[in-house]
């Protein structure tokens, strides 16, 4: 049964996108069976793994509002043992069309479940928001990662997204766990990185991942090739960091207790 882990944070532009692409990428390398959902309206965890959004008939949009069935929006990728549930432009009117639908909470989770039994991962990419799409994906996961970037200021949502995810264990998933805190764009060179890091780990201590991910071109770069990291340029430090995180995640599901 696949375990389904949502990588979300309210803020934009702390790694979120770049994590599901390498992450689910580094799983499938691994021989996970991983299938990454992409929730974010603009599509670019989509596109990240090499699908062209041009030529998508159906995509996640469909399934959770026009009643698609899932397998009819999974999509196979370059890499053997990676599928992908692709985004579209129309996710941004989801957030309005949901307000008024039966177990609007639950479309994803729902969406999903027939499939469960085939993958052994499922990673759901949020949008930068903590709207109906995001809740969807809370909703539907067995746990949640957040990427945090290795800046002052990303500190300052962390308070708002633990408190929702406090009132999503209480009212709409009980057995949400944190998966982790994944420290991004690490600059080694700047000495405020380095605090944020110190900061970080002694208030959330065995919470936050060992593997830190850098800043590094080659991340930057690869989806503009429509390709992970690792496919990109496989001995960049970047890729090489997001097989480490992998091997974490196994290592953990593997050692629930450790």
């Amino acid at each position: 049964m696949a375990r389904v882990i949502c990588i979300a944070n309210q803020k934009g532009g702390v790694g979120k996108t770049t994590t599901a692409i390498n992450l689910a990428a580094s799983l499938a390398l691994s021989e996970k069976s991983t299938l990454l959902l992409d929730a974010d309206p603009q599509g670019n965890a989509s596109s990240g793994v090499g699908l062209s959004k041009d030529k998508i008939k159906n995509n996640l949009y469909h399934a959770i509002l026009d009643g698609l069935k899932v397998e009819e929006v999974i999509y196979s990728t370059e890499v053997s043992c990676l599928r992908v549930i692709p985004s579209h432009l129309d996710l941004f009117g989801a957030e309005v069309e949901l307000v008024n639908l039966p177990n609007r909470e639950k479309r994803l989770r729902n969406l999903i479940e027939p499939v469960r039994s085939e993958f052994d991962y499922i990673l759901i990419d949020c949008p930068p928001s903590l709207g109906f799409l995001t809740l969807n994906a809370l909703t539907a996961a067995d746990s949640v990662l957040i990427p945090v970037q290795c800046e002052y200021y990303s500190l300052e949502g962390l308070a708002h997204l633990f408190e929702t995810l406090r009132r999503v264990k209480k009212w709409l998933n009980p057995g949400l766990a944190m998966e982790g805190i994944l420290l991004t764009m690490f600059d080694v060179r700047n000495k405020l990185s380095h605090l944020i890091v110190q900061d970080i780990r002694k208030h959330f201590n065995d919470r936050v991942f060992t593997v830190i991910i850098p800043r590094n071109v080659r991340l930057s770069e690869s989806p503009s090739f429509g390709k992970p990291a690792y496919f990109y340029d496989k001995n960049s430090r970047g890729a090489q960091c997001y097989l480490e995180l992998a091997r974490e995640i196994i290592a953990k599901r593997r050692n629930p207790h450790e």
